[in-house]
């Protein structure tokens, strides 16, 4: 059996196809061609089971998360793919931060302003890097300000970002506030139980991406946010329903009482977002696929885009 390591993954699927493969497994999902289990939860979410099935093709993906939130990596997970006679695993780590970020990708890409110039990125884990990358994928992105509780982090993060685009101003931040005070596009990445900062705070016309708080407990957004956004977005809302808890408490408080889904959004009439707009992901088991799916092919087959980026 092949085993590919994070190093394959990376050198494989670049950030460009990984977003070109998740908007197709998105468009996949709209048309019912997958099946996809509810995720299965252990031990009050230290370990998560995630699979998807691809009818048409008759493929599947398979994951086992484990996570720890007091350690370094706090998601550790591995991959197993079959389908087309074969099957291989594959380093789930790094499967997991390329797919959520190229999912943050597709939202930005369909609601950002197509002017968007600069972004503030709330958290500096594991998922922090693949959110900048995904971002700057989609967008001109000229200055970014990476925030963090610890500053030697927010500045390691920084200078990392840096020497990957060095066309890009990077500033290290431990202010919330201030960084989405100027943001056109705001990601956050943490493991936060309590927003992360005040709606206030944010400018008129902006898009805020969160894919950190993945069980009802947690939230990164306050309620005022989303009770105000012109567009609220899922990637799935089954999904957001149970494990969100920004939209658990927003929709129970009633003042959301529409979510948009990811796969509607790409189907439908193109999106005309004004003010404030938000996109929450906490994961589905076709973005595993999708990323699994470009690892399968030939670099000559690997999934394109239906619709070229802006």
């Amino acid at each position: 059996m092949k085993v590919l390591s994070a190093e394959d993954v990376r050198r494989t699927v670049p950030m460009p196809i990984a977003i070109a493969a998740v908007r197709e497994a998105f468009l996949e999902l709209a048309a019912g061609n997958f099946v996809l289990p509810p995720r299965q939860i252990f031990g009050d979410g230290a370990v998560l089971v995630m699979s998807a099935y691809h009818s048409p093709s008759r493929t599947a993906v398979v994951k086992k998360i484990g996570i720890a939130l007091d350690r370094l990596p706090a998601i550790r997970a591995t991959v197993i793919w079959t389908g087309g006679g074969g099957q291989f695993v594959a380093d789930g780590t790094s499967i997991t931060t390329l797919r959520t970020g190229a999912v943050v990708g597709v939202a930005t890409d369909l609601l950002a302003a197509p002017d968007a110039t600069r972004l503030a990125l709330l958290g500096t884990g594991a998922q922090a890097a693949d959110q900048v990358r995904a971002v700057l994928a989609v967008r001109r992105i000229a200055h970014v300000t990476v925030t963090g509780r610890n500053p030697d982090r927010a500045g390691a993060l920084a200078t990392t970002l840096s020497g990957e685009f060095p066309d890009v101003t990077f500033t290290p931040s431990t202010s919330s506030d201030d960084a989405i005070a100027t943001a056109d596009i705001v990601c956050c990445a943490t493991s936060s139980s309590t927003p992360l900062f005040d709606a206030a705070c944010l400018p008129a016309r902006v898009h805020v991406n969160a894919i950190g708080a993945f069980r009802p407990t947690m939230r990164e957004l306050p309620r005022d946010l989303l009770a105000t956004a012109s567009t609220v977005m899922v990637d799935q809302r089954e999904a957001a329903l149970e494990e969100s808890g920004e939209i658990i408490d927003a929709v129970g408080a009633g003042v959301v009482r529409e979510l948009l889904e990811l796969g509607s959004a790409l189907t439908g009439p193109a999106p005309t977002p004004t003010g404030r707009t938000v996109f929450k992901s906490v994961g589905v088991g076709c973005q595993d696929w999708a990323i699994a799916n470009a690892l399968a092919q030939s670099p000559g087959d690997q999934v394109q885009l239906r619709t070229p980026l802006r």
